[in-house]
């Protein structure tokens, strides 16, 4: 797995200082498929709201 996964979403339960994504394992999904043709057909299912 990646050493560093960087996250922008910082209203996200898993994002930490520095842009840094906390999470034990990343879950990225295709809405058309198996296979995606750019980033903008997928989501990322790791995403949880933070408590605020």
């Amino acid at each position: 797995m990646a050493k560093d996964v960087l996250c922008e979403v910082s209203n996200c339960h898993y994002w930490s200082k520095g842009n840094k994504c906390s999470a034990d394992a990343i879950y990225v999904v295709s809405h058309t498929g198996e296979q995606a043709e750019s980033s903008k057909e997928t989501d990322c299912k790791t995403f949880e709201p933070a408590d605020i």
